[in-house]
């Protein structure tokens, strides 16, 4: 079952179940499992309805509504703990607010991580991918995606690829040859990460601290910032405008 559940939805079904009086978190999670199927994810968790738990605590009963003996009141708690609002001891960053075109002339780029805000994950095992909204002057983080589904199909990199396709950068702390290669076909322009060495080894590298960096050259991008932000890029201008003038 570990293997089945990310770590940031069993410490949410923990404590929803502590919010239900006689529902243990063992119980707590096959009853979600069954109604949910593995693996289970802080994604899947937060599609729960009170009405979802209420049909999930009545098991076989469900389709005669069967009344589970909790209060809607604490149906909400319980429900507001799976969403991971009012968590506490999360692994994961808070989100930022976001909608659709909040930020004009911003890119999408996917960090692959295994603690916190850091870019300290491998393509092929990190546990999710933090999705950041860039613009010249905004940073917002606004998904955080579990890869633990995506584990579980057939083709573990095509399906990983496929979570970040919205992307149009990505980062990672290592990723190989063949799994760049449909990081690619997904649209996305795949970054593997210079690793910072201290006097305690290789340190992890704060999202944000390299979003920065990235986000200086949004107004004069280099070539292949430039093409994953179709535009053009600065430095190509003189040699379009010598073509330009030998065309004429």
């Amino acid at each position: 079952m570990s293997q089945s559940i990310t770590r940031e939805a069993a410490l949410r079904i923990a404590l929803a179940a502590q919010e239900l009086p006689d529902v243990s978190p063992a119980a707590l999670v096959k009853a979600l499992a069954a109604h949910l199927e593995l693996p289970l994810t802080e994604t899947k968790l937060a599609a729960v309805t009170v009405t979802d738990l209420r049909e999930i605590l009545a098991g076989d009963h469900a389709e005669e509504n069967c009344v589970v003996g909790v209060g809607d009141e604490t149906l909400k708690a319980a429900v507001r703990l799976l969403w991971g609002q009012g968590v506490t001891g999360s692994e994961l960053p808070p989100l930022d607010a976001y909608s659709d075109g909040d930020m004009p002339a911003s890119i999408r780029v996917a960090c692959a991580s295994n603690n916190d805000a850091l870019i300290d994950g491998h393509f092929g095992s990190c546990e999710r991918f933090l999705i950041y909204q860039l613009s010249p002057t905004e940073i917002r983080l606004i998904a955080v995606r579990p890869t633990l589904e995506a584990d579980h199909a057939d083709d573990r990199n095509l399906s990983r690829a496929t979570l970040i396709g919205d992307c149009q950068v990505a980062y990672f702390q290592s990723i190989g040859g063949p799994a760049a290669a449909k990081v690619v076909r997904a649209g996305v322009h795949p970054v593997k990460l210079q690793q910072k060495v201290g006097a305690s080894g290789t340190a992890p590298m704060a999202a944000r601290e390299i979003l920065m960096q990235l986000q200086s050259r949004l107004t004069s991008p280099p070539p292949w910032l430039a093409k994953v932000m179709g535009v053009e890029a600065a430095s190509l201008a003189p040699f379009r405008e010598m073509a330009a003038a030998e065309d004429a």
